[in-house]
């Protein structure tokens, strides 16, 4: 498998589940500007959405989408981990997932765009209504988002999370999100999948 990412962006969740998995794979860097890897190839050919990340599987086949690229990851290659398919347990996961990427990871973007003034205020007071209903979650005690247990869901929102200090978002506000980042980047496929993308 050949997995090709952005340094930091959101492809890190799928990274770090691609260590936790012990996986067999690669990966190349994809600069999804200039729309090019950097062995020179067309990204805009491996991934016509031009975003990371980007799974390429051992039959050629093209997966992309970080919340399948996780459970497929996991299901294929550490079966038993997650909750089994058609499991309540399997469907807080993917409520889990589905929340990281439409109400927390969406809700980062547009500080990439260049948010300013009132708009900038706005788009934070959202961002921490979001963030603030991870800390309730986490307020029964749970080290994770599901429990006790690490899974693809933690795995996301540690790498969006991750944007708050590039953009000047504080979050000493959530002190239980702040230990459960804290636990996640203990991890030691969390420290292999950012050392391979040069973030420590």
């Amino acid at each position: 498998m050949k997995l090709y990412y952005a340094p930091g962006a959101c492809s890190l969740a799928s990274h770090i589940v691609l260590e936790e998995a012990g996986a067999d794979y690669t990966v190349e860097r994809a600069d999804i500007r200039a729309k090019k890897t950097e062995t020179g190839a067309d990204f805009a050919a491996i991934s016509p959405r031009g975003a990371v990340p980007v799974l390429v599987l051992a039959d050629g086949e093209v997966l992309t989408e970080g919340v399948a690229i996780m459970q497929y990851v996991m299901d294929s290659l550490r079966p038993g981990v997650l909750p089994a398919a058609g499991t309540l347990a399997r469907a807080r996961l993917q409520e889990a997932l589905n929340f990281v990427s439409t109400e927390v990871h969406k809700t980062y973007s547009p500080f990439f765009r260049g948010l300013e003034g009132a708009a900038k205020e706005a788009q934070v007071a959202l961002l921490n209504s979001r963030l603030a209903l991870v800390e309730t979650r986490l307020g029964d005690g749970r080290s994770y988002l599901l429990g006790e247990d690490f899974t693809p869901a933690d795995a996301y929102l540690f790498t969006v999370t991750n944007w708050s200090k590039g953009i000047g978002h504080d979050l000493s506000g959530f002190p239980r999100l702040e230990a459960l980042r804290a636990r996640t980047a203990a991890r030691p496929a969390v420290q292999a999948a950012m050392k391979a993308e040069g973030l420590i």
